[in-house]
């Protein structure tokens, strides 16, 4: 699988991490445009990279994925420091960018390239991402069951250099494209904001997922 470094966050480049103090998580969200800069913002976050998971086809294209015979979905592979931001914290960042009752794709996206999943790489990261869907539903905050599936992490492609850091690269567009697809005035209407209130791993292991926390 080839190396990705673009997107690297500062802070986690000025402190030094080792390959043994590092983790994965992998998380599909619909268009991966918008899925980086949501996780870029925290600290602890050391890169997130934009590609493909979960299908047959190794090396997929973008064409390809997108024509829905890979099996493949577009994802974000995010390299983040435990000892700065748990898992918890990262699970709570991705409910609160998707629709998770969604089983056809996101917002504008339609089709099974663009549906959700959580991809865990351990135990821990399933119990965890099982623990914080089981609080996203009982919580109230979305009329419709949870469809979003919790699966085994697979061969991660990274996506075309293009799409790398999108929303750095192409502001006006990223912008324009989150209002024209929806997916702004979805979070604004379920969370308030994209964002949880604290980078501190919450005791519950599940974030403020009461209804119209913010």
């Amino acid at each position: 699988m080839q190396q990705h470094s673009a997107g690297t966050n500062d802070a986690g480049r000025e402190m030094g991490q080792s390959p043994h103090s590092v983790e994965k998580a992998t998380f599909a969200g619909g268009c991966f445009w918008c899925m980086v800069k949501p996780f870029h913002e925290w600290p602890g976050v050391i890169d997130v990279v934009s590609g493909y998971t979960g299908g047959h086809k190794p090396n997929p294209t973008y064409e390809e994925v997108c024509s829905g015979t890979t099996g493949h979905v577009e994802a974000v592979e995010i390299t983040y420091d435990p000892s700065v931001i748990s898992y918890e914290t990262i699970l709570d960042v991705f409910w609160r960018q998707i629709d998770p009752t969604d089983p056809n794709g996101q917002f504008y996206d339609r089709g099974p390239s663009y549906r959700t999943a959580i991809f865990y790489h351990s135990q821990a990261q399933k119990e965890a991402a099982e623990r914080s869907l089981q609080a996203l539903q009982e919580s109230g905050r979305f009329d419709k069951p949870i469809v979003t599936p919790i699966l085994p992490a697979a061969p991660f492609y990274p996506a075309e250099e293009y799409h790398q850091d999108f929303y750095q690269k192409n502001p006006a567009h990223y912008e324009a494209y989150r209002r024209g697809s929806g997916r702004d005035a979805f979070i604004r209407r379920h969370w308030g904001s994209s964002q949880p209130d604290s980078a501190s791993p919450p005791s519950h292991g599940t974030g403020d997922l009461t209804p119209g926390a913010s």
